[in-house]
């Protein structure tokens, strides 16, 4: 995840951006979902058979504290569809866990808001563009509605909500549309996913790579110009660790007494964190370098989180500086800022973790 509104801000400023401290935990509680969306990478469905009970989740939850878990992302499917979810944010709070909930809205109404507010520190609502094409890409009639409603239901009740976005050839011409509809609704963040080749993911494409750099390149020049502007919405990116090279080389050509400042604030950052500073737990209980990996480093219900945590090859690999890569990636003069990228994309693409990401747009 790379804050870049936040890095140009503090670069701007000559301070230093600390790295997160601790491990961030995307946690898929359920599979099953109120909506049938054409990028999900958990191919969410209506089955809750393999979930993992709030007692089995309890019994993790001791050993993410000894592991350094300081955040946890409770996502799905739909979170919100476990009706233990309350009791689940409350455990995981109780241990000093801060509870992010990542969600598509359509539950969030006047009932359940406040509850919402007492147990979860931020909230993070999806809306993939226009009310046309977020509909078709959801799978639902008015979905775009009822989540902007839930978007603005969420703000009024004082909670810190920010909007999710997935990049893909069909949701990037409305980008712009996005990021009016943030300031318009006074959003504090917006989030923009790059698309990852996992679950029905796999079915999408990405945006043509002449487009997609200049999708990104729009994307950055309004984060200096709502910084410039004094606009207080926080632009963040994912799941392309490229952004971070083309931040740095953007804002040197704007500040380049300050060039040096960025490019020490993005090495401390360290680029791709998955099996470093991110982890995930699927509904089966499957522990993930990240949620979009093919393969499970092993089960919660078999082994305790810290032995899957501490001992496995494949982390090994991940948690190498630099990562010991294959093709372009190889070669590349801003690995340490970067880190090799989306290693679940380079496994779909050619069959290995340590191959070349193919999304690198630079």
């Amino acid at each position: 995840m790379l804050r870049v509104s936040e890095y140009i801000r503090k670069s701007l400023r000559r301070e230093k951006v600390k790295p997160l401290d601790g491990v961030i935990l995307i946690w898929n509680l359920t599979n099953r979902c109120n909506l049938y969306c054409k990028h999900c990478y958990s191919s969410a469905n209506q089955d809750r058979s393999e979930e993992l009970s709030l007692e089995e989740i309890e019994s993790v939850a001791q050993d993410l504290i000894r592991e350094k878990v300081r955040f946890a992302i409770l996502s799905g499917g739909e979170p919100l569809l476990r009706e233990d979810i309350y009791d689940i944010a409350f455990l995981l709070r109780e241990k000093g866990i801060r509870t992010y909930l990542s969600t598509n809205g359509l539950l969030i109404n006047r009932e359940n808001v406040k509850r919402i507010k007492e147990h979860f520190d931020y909230v993070g609502i999806s809306i993939d563009g226009t009310p046309e094409v977020h509909d078709s890409f959801r799978g639902k009639r008015h979905a775009f509605e009822e989540s902007l409603n839930a978007l603005r239901l969420c703000l009024k009740e004082g909670i810190k909500v920010g909007l999710r976005f997935t990049l893909t050839s069909r949701t990037a011409g409305s980008l712009p549309f996005i990021l009016d509809l943030v300031q318009e609704v006074g959003v504090p963040k917006v989030y923009i996913s790059h698309l990852v080749y996992a679950g029905r993911g796999r079915r999408l494409g990405e945006v043509e790579r002449e487009s997609y750099r200049n999708v990104v390149e729009f994307l950055i020049e309004k984060a200096f110009e709502f910084e410039e502007r004094g606009i207080n919405t926080d632009i963040v990116t994912g799941n392309n660790e490229a952004d971070a090279v083309l931040l740095y080389r953007m804002f040197s050509r704007r500040y380049p007494e300050l060039s040096d400042v960025l490019y020490e604030n993005l090495r401390r950052w360290g680029g791709n964190q998955a099996g470093v500073r991110l982890v995930n737990i699927d509904h089966r209980g499957n522990v993930k370098p990240d949620p979009f990996f093919y393969h499970s480093l092993g089960n919660v219900r078999k082994n305790s989180f810290s032995e899957i945590w501490n001992s496995n090859g494949l982390l090994t690999g991940l948690r190498k500086r630099p990562r010991q890569l294959k093709g372009k990636c190889s070669e590349c003069p801003y690995l340490d800022i970067c880190n090799g990228n989306s290693r679940a994309r380079a496994y779909f693409s050619t069959g290995d973790y340590l191959g070349e990401d193919p999304a690198c747009y630079l």
